[in-house]
C-alpha cells in the first residue's frame, strides 16, 4: 500500500502539471528520503484516491514507524513536507504566473488556484467540512459558513495588539505572513510552508505578494501581502493600492480589514489585503441616497442600502476615486458626533477608522468605505459598534472584511447546537436544560412562538434565522443607524466632509 501511495501521489504531481514526466523518478526518490525509506517497487496499479487520503496513508506510516508525532500539528507538518517534494521550485512557478498575466490575468489567477490546491496550500479536504449556505434578508441573501476547517478567532482587544506591536522581533518568520514563509518547514507553533509559492507584485510602486488562504471562504480567496512586515495602516497609499491590485485583477475585488482592533483584522503587524472572484451581497446593494462631493462632481457617490454604514464611490480615473477616498478617510479620522455617540478618540486613543473594497465595474472603478468605529463603554465592553450580547449566541467574534461584505464566518459549536435546537424544537423538549441549546434558548422560544415547525422544515427555518440574526449584527456594527435620527447623522457627515 505505501508503495502504492508513493507512485499514486508522484502521479497526481504530473497530472496537476506540479511536475514533468521526466522528473518522476527524481520525485520519488525525493519521498522516500523524506519518508526514511530506501527501496521502491512500482506497483501493477496505482489508487484513485483523492489527494487528502493518499498524504493521509503515508503520513500514517510514519507515525507507525516513529516518524511523526500523532497529533494535528505533526501531521501538518509532515504531510506538508511531502508535497514540498513534489512543488515546483519559486522561479518556476513564477515564471509560468508572469507569461500567462502578461496574456491573460483570468489565465494566471486560474492556473494559480488550481496550483495552489494541487500542492495542498488550500486544503481542499478540510474547508469542504464546512456548512454554507444563503439565507434571504431585507439586505439580500446573505452567506452563512459555519467553519469547521480552523479555529476561529476571538475579538482583539487593544492591549492584545500593543503587545503584539511590542514583542521582541526575533521569531523566524515573524509572521504568518512575511514572505520567509516560502519553503519553511515550520514547527510546532508555525505550519510548514514547503509547498507555498507567492506570486510578486507591485502596488502603488511597493511590493507585494499574492497567495490564496489555506482556508478558502469563498472562491479563490487570496491574499496580498507586502513584501516588507510592516503594520497594517489604512491610508491614501492603501487605497491606490486596492485600486492598482484590480487594476492588474479586473476579475477580482480587493478590501482591506480595518487598521484597529475589535472592528479589525487579526493581523495587524504586517500589511495585507484580502480578495478573490466573487460576488457578495453587498456588491448587489443599491445606492439608497445619492450624495455629491465638493471638488469631485465626476466622481459618482451615495448611501448604500446596507446594514452597515457604507458609502460607495464610482469612477472612470481611479486617481480621482482614490483622491476623494482619502478625502472622506482623513475627515472621518477625526470626526465626532456626540448626539449618536461617535467619537474619534477617548484619552489619545482613536477609534475611527474604514474598512475599503475595491472592484471593477466595466470600465470604471468602484470602492465602497465602511464606516468603522471601535468605542467600548461599560455597556459594551467588546465594542459599541459590534455583535450585542443578544446576538453572542450566534455570533460573538469581529465583523471584519469577509462579514462587512456579507458572508458570516461563524464559530463551529453551532454545528451541534443548531441540530440540538432542531431537535428540541421538534420534540418540545426544555431548551434552557440542555447545554448545547442554553444560550439558544430565547431566540429559539421565539421562532416558536413565530413558526408552524415541523421535522420537515425546521432546518430551514433555522438557516434563515440565523441569517436574520448575522443581519442583526452588522445594524449593531453600523455607526449610523438604520433610523432617522442616524440618516441625519450619516448626513451631517457627508457635509463635513464638503467643508474646507
Amino acid at each position: 500500500m505505501i508503495n502504492q501511495a508513493i507512485a499514486s501521489l508522484v502521479q497526481s504531481a504530473i497530472d496537476a502539471g506540479l511536475i514533468p514526466e521526466e522528473e518522476r523518478i527524481f520525485s520519488t526518490n525525493a519521498l522516500l528520503e523524506r519518508l526514511k525509506l530506501d527501496s521502491f517497487e512500482a506497483p501493477e496499479a496505482l489508487s484513485d484516491r483523492p489527494l487528502a487520503e493518499l498524504l493521509a496513508i503515508l503520513t500514517d506510516d510514519a507515525v507507525a514507524r516513529g516518524l511523526c508525532e500523532e497529533d494535528i500539528t505533526a501531521r501538518d507538518l509532515f504531510d506538508t513536507g511531502l508535497m514540498g517534494c513534489l512543488t515546483p521550485r519559486p522561479a518556476e512557478a513564477r515564471r509560468e504566473f508572469r507569461s500567462r498575466l502578461a496574456q491573460d490575468p483570468r489565465s494566471a489567477s486560474d492556473w494559480y488556484y488550481h496550483f495552489s490546491g494541487a500542492t495542498n496550500y488550500i486544503r481542499w479536504d478540510r474547508i469542504r467540512r464546512n456548512l454554507v449556505w444563503k439565507a434571504p434578508t431585507e439586505y439580500g441573501d446573505l452567506d452563512i459558513t459555519v467553519n469547521l476547517s480552523k479555529p476561529e478567532k476571538a475579538t482583539t482587544s487593544l492591549a492584545a495588539v500593543k503587545a503584539a506591536k511590542e514583542a521582541p522581533k526575533t521569531a523566524y518568520p515573524l509572521c504568518l505572513l512575511c514572505q520567509e514563509n516560502e519553503g519553511y518547514a515550520g514547527r510546532s507553533n508555525h505550519p510548514g510552508r514547503q509547498n507555498h509559492r507567492p506570486m510578486p507584485l507591485v502596488l502603488d510602486g511597493e511590493d507585494f505578494f499574492l497567495q490564496y488562504s489555506p482556508y478558502v471562504y469563498y472562491n479563490e480567496h487570496c491574499i496580498a501581502f507586502s513584501a516588507q512586515h510592516i503594520p497594517m495602516v489604512i491610508d491614501a497609499h492603501a487605497l491606490r493600492q486596492l485600486l492598482d491590485f484590480v487594476t492588474i485583477f479586473p476579475h477580482y475585488f480587493m478590501g482591506s480589514n480595518a487598521d484597529l482592533p475589535i472592528v479589525g483584522g487579526s493581523i495587524f503587524t504586517h500589511a495585507h489585503f484580502q480578495g478573490g472572484h466573487y460576488r457578495f451581497a453587498i456588491e448587489n446593494a443599491p445606492v439608497e441616497t445619492e450624495l455629491k462631493f465638493r471638488g469631485f462632481e465626476d466622481v459618482q457617490a451615495g448611501i448604500l442600502r446596507w446594514p452597515m454604514s457604507v458609502l460607495r464611490l464610482r469612477a472612470g480615473d481611479k486617481s480621482r476615486l482614490a483622491a476623494l477616498a482619502d478625502r472622506i478617510l482623513r475627515c472621518w479620522r477625526s470626526y465626532s458626533d456626540a448626539s449618536v455617540q461617535i467619537y474619534a478618540e477617548t484619552d489619545g486613543i482613536p477609534h475611527n477608522t474604514v474598512t475599503p473594497i475595491a472592484r471593477r465595474k466595466g470600465a470604471d472603478y468602484e470602492m465602497d468605505l465602511a464606516m468603522r468605529n471601535n468605542l467600548t463603554t461599560a455597556d459594551y465592553p467588546l465594542g459599541l459598534y459590534h455583535p450585542h450580547s443578544e446576538l453572542h449566541h450566534i455570533k460573538k467574534e469581529n465583523i471584519g472584511l469577509i462579514e462587512v461584505m456579507g458572508l458570516a464566518v461563524l464559530p463551529p459549536r453551532l454545528k451541534n447546537e443548531l441540530a440540538r435546537v432542531e431537535e428540541l424544537l421538534c420534540s418540545g423538549g426544555d431548551l434552557r436544560g440542555d447545554p448545547l441549546s442554553e444560550k439558544h434558548a430565547d431566540w429559539a422560544q421565539q421562532l416558536r412562538s413565530r413558526y408552524t415547525i415541523t421535522p420537515e422544515n425546521v432546518e430551514e427555518i433555522l438557516r434563515k434565522e440565523v441569517g436574520v440574526a448575522f443581519a442583526g449584527c452588522l445594524e449593531h456594527a453600523g455607526v449610523f443607524k438604520r433610523d432617522e435620527a442616524g440618516h441625519a447623522a450619516f448626513l451631517r457627515f457627508a457635509e463635513a466632509v464638503n467643508r474646507p
